[in-house]
């Protein structure tokens, strides 16, 4: 099986790519190293460009006619450089996917899964939702994900294309095998921060202290990003099993997440524990675009998916520690 991986170079979409091919599956990658690593394209077939470029998913779709599935990753994804550049993020997020699906539809790719985010739940008092949860998303780059899964479903809803979109909660971590990782110098989410002030002895900023949560830190939901990869090989293979024949359902909707919150406190808890000495924190206020948080509830993944998370937060944090200390020698000290 051939599977065509959009943003394929970047974080997810590497780690992804690496499943598929312990898999048995063959990813083609498709990035335009915005952010996205050619490192990670080692070994692979791998078209630089842009998910807009029709000639471009002509040629793929032409020298690779046996793609049958197209995974789309490929999007900008930083809360607050998207309340500082919004139309660039709708421009990226938005009106190029749709170019993208013109694109797949043309050369006959009728089954899609959908990189999505729970960041743009609505989260109840007890910050736990599912699949049915009210939908208000608070960052342009929330806002760009719930507008493009509108227009998935009604795109789907003609019966020309079979869409899963899984709903991210939290990635952390790094392939196992520590062939890719998280690539950018500056993350802007709190692991990565974490990881960063305990590499150059800094302190860490807890921001925002003041939230409706058990401590007042921000919740998550943190889910190994090897484990999302799997998710991802189990929606590849069970397409009939979502969409069984016969239905009428077109559009699926799949959250991936642990089923347990973890607060920016905890967290540091739990990172104390894996590096045996706690980090300095200070709190200080809220970000532009931030968001209480939320994590996940509900069966959906292992009912349609028969995908559970095997690893715990600890795992991802030792695995994210390892990789930062091996990313130089994989994509260089540059960029």
């Amino acid at each position: 099986m051939k599977v065509l991986i959009a943003g394929g170079a970047g974080f997810i979409g590497s780690t992804i790519a690496s499943a598929c091919a312990d898999g048995g599956m063959e990813p083609i990658i498709l990035d335009n190293l915005v952010t996205g690593r050619r490192e990670f394209t080692e070994d692979r077939t791998f078209y630089e460009g842009d998910i807009a470029d029709g000639a471009l998913l002509d040629r793929i779709f032409s020298e690779h006619p046996e793609i049958e599935t197209a995974i789309d990753c490929a999007a900008l994804i930083v809360v607050p450089e998207s309340v500082s550049e919004p139309l660039r993020y709708y421009t990226e997020n938005v009106a190029k996917g749709i170019q993208f699906l013109g694109h797949l539809a043309r050369n006959g790719c009728r089954r899609l899964i959908f990189s999505s985010s729970a960041s743009i739940y609505a989260a109840g008092d007890d910050f736990a939702v599912d699949e049915d949860s009210a939908l208000a998303p608070l960052s342009p780059y929330a806002r760009t994900k719930a507008l493009f899964e509108t227009a998935l479903e009604d795109i789907s809803s003609t019966g020309d294309m079979h869409i899963i979109s899984l709903r991210y909660f939290n990635p952390i971590g790094a392939d196992p095998k520590m062939r890719t990782g998280l690539q950018v110098r500056r993350p802007t989410h709190a692991l990565g921060k974490m990881i960063e002030a305990y590499q150059n002895g800094d302190t860490f900023q807890v921001t925002g202290v003041d939230w409706p949560t058990r401590d007042g830190s921000g919740i998550r939901d943190y889910v190994h990003v090897w484990d999302l990869a799997r998710a991802h090989i189990q929606a590849l293979t069970r397409f009939e099993t979502v969409f069984p024949e016969g239905g009428t359902e077109t559009y699926k909707v799949i959250n991936l997440g642990t089923g347990t919150g973890t607060t920016v406190f905890e967290l540091l808890e739990a990172f104390a524990k894996v590096t045996g000495q706690r980090l300095p924190s200070v709190e200080t206020d809220r970000r532009p675009g931030d968001s209480a948080g939320a994590f996940s509830r509900g069966t959906r993944a292992s009912s349609l998916l028969d995908w559970r998370p095997e690893r715990s937060i600890e795992e991802g944090i030792r695995d994210s520690l390892t990789w930062f200390d091996k990313r130089d020698s994989v994509i260089g000290t540059e960029g």
